[in-house]
Parts: C-alpha cells; sequence; structure tokens
C-alpha cells in the first residue's frame, strides 16, 4: 500500500491523527498545573506507576511519529520526482496558504522542538538541577515535583518564548493537517467543505491557547510556587 502516492497518504492521514490525539492528551495532562501542585503531581505519580504500559506506549507514539515524518518525506520526493523542472511561472492559488506552503518546514522545526522539550522537561538533561525536586503526596508516596519543575522552567521568560514559538508552528502545522486529513480519509464534499475547512484552523487555535496559557500563566504569576504552609 505504501508503494502507492494514495496508500502513503492514508497512511500518513491515520498516522497524523494518532499524532494528533496525543498532543490533545498531553494538553489535557498538562493542563492540570491549573489545579495546583498535588494535582498535577498525583496525574504525572499514575503516569510512573503505569511505567511498562507508559513506555509500550512511547515506543508506539515514536514509530508512529517516525513513521509520519517518513511518510511527509517520501511524498515530497514523489512530488517532486513528478516534475523534475519548475514551473516556468510560478502561480499563486487562491486556496494556497502559508500553512499548506510549509508544511514540511513547520513538521522538522516542530521535530526540533519535541527533542529539545524531552532534554528539558522529560530527561532534564538541559537542567539537572530538576532531577532533585521531590514531591510528597497526600497518602505518603514520593514523586518527582512535576508543578515546582513547570514554575522552574516557565519563570524564565527566554524559555517561555521559545515555547511559544514552537507553538505557533505547531498551529501553522494542525491548521491545515486536519483540513488535509479530513479530505485524505474521503470526509470532505462539497455540502461541508466549507465548515470541515474551518475545523483545522479551530482546533489548532484551541490547542495553541491550552499550551500557551501555561507558560504564560507561570510567567505573569497566575501559577507560582506553594508557600511553605501550603
Amino acid at each position: 500500500m505504501l508503494r502507492s502516492a494514495v496508500g502513503s497518504k492514508l497512511m500518513m492521514a491515520f498516522t497524523g491523527l494518532a499524532v494528533l490525539l496525543f498532543v490533545i492528551a498531553h494538553l489535557l495532562g498538562n493542563l492540570q498545573v491549573f489545579g495546583g501542585p498535588d494535582v498535577v503531581n498525583l496525574y504525572a505519580l499514575h503516569l510512573k506507576d503505569l511505567c511498562p504500559l507508559l513506555w509500550v506506549a512511547r515506543i508506539a507514539l515514536l514509530t508512529v511519529f517516525v513513521t509520519h515524518l517518513a511518510l511527509a518525506v517520501s511524498l515530497t520526493r514523489r512530488n517532486a520526482a513528478a516534475r523534475p523542472q519548475a514551473y516556468a511561472f510560478q502561480i499563486d492559488y487562491p486556496e494556497s496558504t502559508v500553512a499548506s506552503r510549509h508544511m514540511w518546514l513547520t513538521g522538522w522545526l516542530i521535530l526540533a522542538f519535541v527533542v529539545f522539550h524531552l532534554a528539558h522537561f522529560t530527561f532534564q538533561w538541559t537542567h539537572p538541577e530538576y532531577r532533585g525536586l521531590h514531591w510528597k503526596a497526600p497518602d505518603g508516596r514520593e514523586g518527582h515535583d512535576v508543578y515546582a519543575m513547570m514554575i522552574a522552567g516557565f519563570s524564565q521568560p527566554f524559555l517561555v518564548a521559545l515555547y511559544i514559538v514552537a507553538q505557533i508552528f505547531l498551529w501553522l502545522h494542525i491548521s491545515h493537517a486536519v483540513s488535509s486529513m479530513l479530505q485524505t480519509l474521503g470526509l470532505k464534499n462539497p455540502q461541508n467543505e466549507n465548515l470541515l475547512g474551518l475545523a483545522g484552523p479551530a482546533l489548532a487555535t484551541l490547542i495553541f491557547v491550552g499550551y500557551v496559557s501555561i507558560p504564560l500563566a507561570v510567567l505573569f504569576g497566575v501559577v507560582k510556587q506553594a508557600s511553605p504552609s501550603g
């Protein structure tokens, strides 16, 4: 199936949908920081309790992500090979958008951000001091203080700016990817074309606002380190 352009596009749509669902689930988990230290840290502790399943999910997600990226590169090369000589005149189509014309660029920039994000918060390679942040649950169990880590990370304006710029790239990518995915899956027709055309930008905007709200809330003191007295 992957040898055909149609098969590759279908697989790219399915892998893109899987990545999109993870982006939404990850956002919902991160938004729990607004509930305070206990809420977000308990959530992180529950994930840690699922350690074997969590690693299975991580490996599966990595496989899906790499497959999606490989398909994008393959389709780009296939399209380029179909017309080895460029058009004499470049035509600007009304339906063409900045997002649609730069999907490959935003995709690679998002990949670069994901690598940094993993090094920053997940593995704490860029900030090893995060590893010393511990939190004690109401039931006596101990875990990593994710809340304090997010406070420390997003108290730095440069990192906040970096995360916001990354979310702009994610918005551009999702705003076109969702509409393209719906079309590839055959869900788009003349009757709902306008409505589904708005689905991508609308969903991308919700995701953008959700992710950006976290670093901005920390930076401006809406979300802040709890006092020793609680």
